[in-house]
């Protein structure tokens, strides 16, 4: 009998382990911060975090959505749920008074979401300019011209941008090949293969761009974008996703644009709608960002083509 207690247990324990494993580490620390508010929550209303139960969940989404979206509740509801279940505890998101008194506040709140400011062409050309106008030395410049345009012309996440090491990439006469292992939408890392040709104009290249960082940083192996110590001098050390951001906030500032609602992802987004507006097809720009439904593939399309396919341009004053 103590033997199968035993066996039981040590099952129990790789169960969770195996669950951990399932999710990212950016995933979990986003869950594990996403609890810690709801059980600071439950510690002043002297409730139950953990397990909890539906109405418990139910009022901390009420009392959320004074001051949040519905996506940040739906985050946060993912976030508690699988918290209870990498500690081994059921908790039934599908019950009516959480599901109901959602519905309730997007009823109020009104349920369009309103994104991030995706970087477009005349976005990138100021931010690429301004890094050439910038008294730094050519090995800085040319790493955050990298940042921004492989991160605009792959439709990278942030994450994924700062994952690529040397081994990813392959130069071809066409262009080059970057093998992505892992994404927020891959989890088990199956990864996939986006292909950037060459740009026309070698200032604002990728590729172009990315030859010559590689060159002047004489990396040959591990990550591609790493953190500088003490002014320019190149650690091994990866760049943080965060960082991409605070690149993107710093040039835009420099280039003289409001960068309040800008951040990593308007690089992705950017490309999207770049290439929606230029005439791509859904499939094509999913074939490149890595999206798995065409939702928001879509979102992007139906804003690029918000004045091309405007029915106000048939009427003539």
């Amino acid at each position: 009998m103590n033997e199968l207690t035993t066996d039981l247990k040590l099952l129990h324990e790789a169960t969770l382990n195996n669950l951990k494993n399932s999710k990212a580490n950016n995933t979990l620390r986003a869950y594990k911060s996403d609890f810690k508010d709801f059980g600071t929550f439950c510690a002043k209303h002297s409730l139950n975090s953990l397990p909890t139960e539906p109405k418990i969940v139910s009022l901390y989404l009420t009392h959320l959505s004074k001051n949040s979206k519905i996506s940040t509740l739906r985050r946060r509801l993912v976030s508690i749920s699988m918290v209870h279940k990498l500690k081994g505890h059921y908790l039934d998101t599908k019950h009516p008074v959480i599901v109901e008194n959602l519905m309730g506040i997007r009823r109020v709140k009104g349920s369009i979401q309103k994104g991030k400011k995706p970087i477009l062409i005349n976005h990138l050309k100021s931010i690429i300019n301004v890094i050439d106008d910038q008294k730094i030395d050519d090995i800085k410049k040319f790493r955050d011209k990298s940042i921004i345009l492989v991160g605009f012309g792959g439709g990278f996440r942030r994450s994924e941008l700062v994952s690529i090491d040397y081994e990813d990439l392959e130069f071809l006469p066409e262009g080059v090949k970057i093998t992505l292992k892992k994404s927020k939408t891959d989890q088990i890392g199956e990864g996939m293969i986006k292909g950037l040709p060459y740009f026309s104009n070698e200032n604002y290249c990728p590729i172009v761009n990315l030859k010559k960082w590689l060159q002047i940083s004489n990396i040959k192996s591990g990550s591609i974008f790493r953190r500088f110590a003490k002014g320019t001098s190149l650690t091994d050390k990866r760049l943080s996703d965060q960082s991409v951001v605070l690149l993107i906030k710093e040039y835009l500032n420099l280039a003289g644009i409001e960068n309040k609602n800008f951040a990593g992802h308007s690089l992705r987004s950017g490309f999207a709608t770049v290439a929606a507006e230029s005439g791509a097809d859904e499939r094509s720009i999913m074939a490149m960002t890595g999206h798995k439904t065409t939702q928001m593939v879509r979102r992007y399309i139906k804003e690029a083509n918000i004045f091309k396919n405007n029915a106000l341009n048939k009427i003539k004053i």
